[in-house]
């Protein structure tokens, strides 16, 4: 960092914030808490916590609410939270946060980095900045791409559909620099919406769960209520890319089966109490709220299987975080999905476990009985995974090539006069 200018200010915008456990949430406050380790003065305007539960957490709630987390000046302002996340419910959610940034302080930051999603709200705060703040460089932080995902689980066509397309292409276009979570994420901004690469940045996602000492798997499966069966455990959010009908459907094959296996849904999402619904009596599926950290890395430690499950089609639209998590666990990973997908690519780069058809509940339960009961091979995979998260998935590595790009943008623009510590309050 250029020492003769004053520590460069960054502001960070995204709907999703800790203290949320899952989701982006962990990835921002994680970057975020980085780059103020790192001399950089931090400024994050978000919403009150509330997902994945999608309701405002007690003791939040206000029109505004300023807090001081890990360093960094956190602006909370309230939206509109649906109870139901789906359709116009979402885009009004996301619309109601965007309006808000259009007067929120700024303080005249050294450059802004965008999270998406949410995309709407990430758009209208970039209209904002090329209007009145040009010479501000913006990165967009793409953890999800909105056309691809609505391509994938089937909901592409019609006006509203065109307006997202049309919304993400103009958003990314007006990026200074494009940040993306994985290389084939890369080809498809450079492709499907015709960025330069040079201008595409890739930072890959890490695991944001602290390092825990030693579990003891079968205390933590005595706590948990699991025996002798296999259990897989599938964690974090219930939504409709995950596709979760196909474990409810595993599970009620594995009952009439009478196999000794457990399937396990951690975590909350607008899926949830239909699938709670959907998989009532099934005695072979198991529901749990959402865990705070040591109690979540436990759950992952004293399974004996790990899943990634995907809606049919969704091959490139995201790389499920949960991935990161389940790698640090050292337990094996069973992925239904799309065999030539960005998740699958990415269990068989770690070679972290198998990947089976998604929406194929017989290939997933015979997977799973398989593996769960091969311990050599089992213990194998896991190993791979972990050391594939010690390496190529590591936060410094990820938060230092984050602060290398801020960096160069920063210190590229020359027009712009020095700064001082007074001028960015």
């Amino acid at each position: 960092m250029n020492m003769s200018r004053p520590a460069p200010a960054v502001t960070v915008l995204g709907v999703n914030y800790p203290p949320e456990p899952t989701g982006i949430s962990p990835y921002t406050g994680a970057m975020t808490r980085g780059l103020t380790r790192r001399g950089y003065r931090t400024h994050v305007v978000t919403t009150h916590p509330h997902y994945p539960e999608w309701r405002v957490s007690p003791g939040y709630g206000q029109w505004s609410r300023s807090e001081h987390l890990d360093g960094a000046d956190v602006l909370r302002l309230r939206h509109y939270v649906p109870r139901k996340p789906s359709g116009i419910r979402r885009l009004l959610s996301e619309l109601s946060f965007g309006a808000r940034l259009l007067a929120a302080p700024l303080r005249q930051p050294d450059a802004v980095i965008a999270v998406s999603p949410a995309l709407f709200s990430s758009a209208l705060a970039a209209l904002r900045l090329k209007l009145f703040h040009r010479q501000t460089p913006l990165i967009v932080w793409v953890q999800d791409l909105y056309w691809l995902g609505l391509r994938e689980t089937g909901q592409a066509g019609g006006l509203s559909s065109r307006i997202i397309q049309l919304t993400e292409k103009w958003l990314l276009s007006k990026a200074d620099r494009v940040v993306v979570i994985h290389d084939r994420f890369a080809d498809r901004v450079s492709d499907d919406f015709d960025i330069p690469r040079e201008r595409i940045h890739v930072v890959r996602n890490w695991t944001h769960l602290a390092p825990t000492p030693p579990i003891d798997r079968a205390a933590a499966r005595a706590a948990r209520g699991w025996g002798d069966e296999v259990v897989v455990l599938h964690a974090g959010n219930m939504g409709i890319k995950q596709g979760l009908d196909n474990v409810v459907d595993a599970a009620r094959l594995a009952a009439e089966r009478g196999e000794n296996v457990r399937f396990v849904l951690m975590g909350g999402g607008g899926e949830r109490d239909r699938l709670r619904a959907l998989g009532d009596g099934i005695p072979t599926l198991q529901f749990i709220d959402p865990l705070p950290d040591a109690e979540f890395s436990a759950a992952l430690t004293a399974a004996d299987i790990l899943l990634v499950n995907e809606y049919p089609g969704v091959s490139e639209m995201a790389v499920p975080s949960k991935l990161t998590s389940y790698f640090s666990s050292g337990r094996p990973v069973v992925a239904a999905t799309d065999a030539k997908g960005i998740t699958a690519d990415e269990v068989r780069s770690a070679g972290a476990g198998v990947v089976v058809p998604a929406a194929s509940p017989k290939a997933l339960l015979d997977a799973s009985l398989d593996l769960g009961r091969d311990h050599a091979r089992a213990d194998q995979l896991g190993a791979n995974g972990k050391r594939y998260r010690e390496t190529v998935l590591d936060e410094t590595f990820a938060i230092d090539s984050f602060a290398t790009l801020l960096e160069t943008l920063i210190d590229g623009d020359r027009a712009r006069p020095p700064r001082t510590l007074a001028s960015a309050s």
